[in-house]
């Protein structure tokens, strides 16, 4: 098969090594390709990836722009409107970060039901979260900066608190879903609007932090949870179980966190 991971900037991503991993535990050949593709020549792009590609991957910030060019748009995904999962013969989306996620969490054993949970950044992995960490019973924050996308996700999910301003409570998780803490941004934290103004996320007071980057191994975001005596959690079980999730979706294999989590400890014995 042929694959890709299409993104604004996929240069530094693992995905390549992760699914030939997944694809020679399952006995298959595959040709894995990293796309970056710039906002402003995404429509134009992405119907040659279209023609090229038995499928591919879509991650920031194309996980709703996707939407558009496609037939169906299936599960979750629908509820999400959100995909980073594409079948190209019949235009077929789907999102596997949401169970993703919830495989991330099940393998570390991060507790979430009963906890307050505050999710960082109202994109599209922002809204797998949201609706994830409700489905699991936690009591859900979402602070965004856009005023405007915050209030979609609302519309289209409900059930958690917008916030467009920071306040001083205190949350037993945190995940930053922002993307700030990668590529150009190394170093950097995530920016949140407060009375004081804009002002560093301050992880005082939190029981896990949760990152979805997975390069660097330890963002600033996680570097400054840990010295609050925070738990940490990188990204990179997360993308090594949506990759899973979404190979057996390629395959027509059926799933198992079992041999999800299988497939993990033999990987990260490999790269370490």
């Amino acid at each position: 098969m042929k694959l890709a991971v299409v993104g604004r900037d996929v240069s530094g991503s693992i995905s390549p090594a992760m699914h030939s991993f997944l694809f020679s535990a399952f006995g298959k050949e595959i040709r894995y390709d990293r796309r970056s593709v710039p906002p402003e020549r995404f429509e134009e792009e992405i119907e040659k990836i279209f023609s090229e590609y038995d499928g591919f991957h879509v991650t920031m910030p194309y996980k709703r722009m996707i939407l558009s060019h496609l037939t169906t748009i299936e599960g979750i995904a629908e509820r999400l409107k959100s995909v980073n999962t594409v079948l190209s013969k019949d235009r077929r989306g789907f999102n596997t970060d949401y169970d993703g996620f919830s495989y991330m969490l099940s393998s570390a054993g991060v507790p979430v039901a009963g906890k307050s949970a505050l999710v960082l950044g109202a994109g599209g992995a922002g809204r797998s979260c949201v609706e994830k960490l409700k489905e699991l019973g936690a009591k859900v924050s979402l602070y965004g900066k856009y005023p405007q996308q915050l209030a979609e996700v609302y519309d289209d999910l409900g059930g958690f608190t917008p916030l467009l301003k920071m306040d001083d409570k205190k949350y037993d998780l945190v995940v930053n879903c922002t993307g700030v803490g990668m590529n150009d941004t190394v170093g950097e934290l995530p920016l949140v609007k407060t009375d004081k103004g804009e002002q560093p996320f301050s992880a005082r007071g939190v029981g896990w932090a949760i990152d979805l980057i997975y390069s660097p191994k330890q963002s600033a975001f996680l570097k400054e949870a840990e010295k609050r005596g925070a738990n940490t959690l990188n990204g990179e079980a997360m993308l090594f179980y949506q990759a899973y999730l979404s190979d057996c979706l390629f395959l027509g294999r059926n799933p198992s966190l079992k041999e999800g989590e299988t497939f993990f400890r033999k990987y990260s014995e490999e790269t370490k």
